[in-house]
């Protein structure tokens, strides 16, 4: 009905019949096309397929009503998209954040309208960062935070307060990071100045959460494979993670997502999906299958190898990625409680699914494989980023080998 292109940039009017309301009509939404990724903004209005296929010339005032709101959500969009796009700055993100700013000019609003564009694009992990991060910041500062009153001062307090509350550094940093994101695109799209903006040097710095990295020797990889207390569900979950550290320490996403068509010979071929949307460059990953990975795949893995299946039965590629997640969460949790009581019995304390990625990395730096091959074996970006993964293993072997300085007993 509405059409608008110009710059690669495309908005159309939409009458989404995916699924009905429960009013049994469709919703009739505004469709943002940009470099082959489309985005969908509500218009709030509902209709038949048949009154949708007469609004253009209907006579009902009824229907004309509904054509007219409909309009000035279409020219709201229209007249953001053409703002950003003069001026060089159009993404969804500064889209999202321009129009929640014409909803109310708030950090709320900017949340508000980041989290639902999350959903609908089935980034469901990010949707739920942002979620956890708005929650805390509305329960500390309300439901109507300027974009002004968040000053380097401010960011402090907040700082404080959830230290106070017993939040660790790496929660900090993540909620942290989610304002800081906001106020980017705010500051992309002129919302805020320059001079407003809080964050950087010199004015306040994100903290930068440092949880404990837990890093094997090949001696516990071993304790940790070889353990059984005669369950299906332990030798199950503990396969599991050491699949995953053997398949170049991918994370559980990744792996419950390998499909029989990733396996190309005798390697499986990847990407990962916590970096596919924001690096540049994709990077693919070449796992080689070593003998214990198919065991494991014969063992535990879908007894159908028809190319579209996942190698592990735990998802059935009907699910929305709303249930998807959920699910990989749950195996995630299974896999980490399996781990737990697993390092009671054995002695390692701190074992989860994150410690076959982090054993991976140092156990190839500690047997001397050059650093540029654990960087692409990990899909790292650069070095510099495996330099800096790698930089609190080295230091627990220092403390380690400087043990061995004065072991006089021996």
């Amino acid at each position: 009905m509405f059409k608008y292109a110009k710059d690669g940039i495309s908005i159309l009017t939409t009458f989404d019949n995916r699924r009905p309301k429960q009013s049994g009509l469709y919703p009739i939404k505004i469709q943002v096309v940009h470099n082959r990724k489309q985005r969908y903004y509500p218009t709030g209005k509902e209709l038949t397929h048949a009154d949708w296929e007469k609004l253009h010339e209907t006579k009902s005032k009824n229907l004309i009503s509904i054509r007219s709101d409909i309009k000035n959500s279409f020219d709201k969009i229209e007249n953001a998209v053409r703002l950003l796009s003069e001026n060089g700055n159009f993404s969804f993100d500064a889209l999202n954040i321009y129009l929640g700013r014409c909803t109310g000019d708030s950090v709320n609003a900017a949340f508000k309208t980041k989290i639902e564009m999350l959903l609908e694009s089935g980034n469901i992990g990010n949707s739920d960062v942002y979620t956890c991060a708005y929650k805390h910041l509305e329960k500390y500062a309300g439901n109507n935070l300027s974009f002004e009153s968040v000053t380097i001062d401010w960011l402090k307090k907040y700082e404080k307060a959830m230290l106070d509350e017993g939040k660790s550094y790496t929660t900090i940093s993540m909620y942290i990071r989610c304002i800081r994101a906001i106020f980017n695109e705010a500051k992309s799209i002129g919302i805020i100045k320059e001079a407003q903006y809080p964050f950087g040097r010199g004015k306040y710095e994100v903290p930068s959460g440092k949880g404990r990295k837990l890093a094997l020797s090949l001696a516990q990889i071993k304790l940790i494979i070889t353990y059984s207390d005669g369950t299906e569900a332990t030798e199950r979950y503990r396969d599991l993670w050491f699949f995953s550290y053997l398949c170049n320490g991918i994370n559980v996403n990744d792996m419950l997502k390998l499909k029989y068509s990733n396996i190309d010979g005798d390697e499986i071929h990847f990407y990962r999906s916590k970096t596919i949307h924001t690096s540049k460059e994709k990077k693919e990953i070449e796992a080689l299958i070593t003998s214990e990975m198919k065991q494991i795949i014969s063992k535990w893995g879908n007894s159908n190898n028809n190319p579209n299946n996942y190698i592990f039965p735990f998802l059935t590629g009907e699910e929305t990625p709303l249930e998807q997640k959920r699910k990989i969460q749950d195996v995630t949790h299974r896999i980490n409680k399996r781990l737990r009581k697993i390092g009671e019995a054995i002695g390692i304390s701190g074992l989860s699914t994150y410690t076959a990625r982090h054993s991976y990395a140092s156990v190839l730096k500690r047997s001397g494989a050059n650093i540029a091959y654990i960087s692409e074996s990990l899909g790292h970006s650069d070095i510099k980023t495996t330099e800096n993964y790698l930089a609190s293993f080295e230091k627990e072997e220092r403390i380690k080998n400087a043990a061995f300085l004065t072991n006089f007993e021996e």
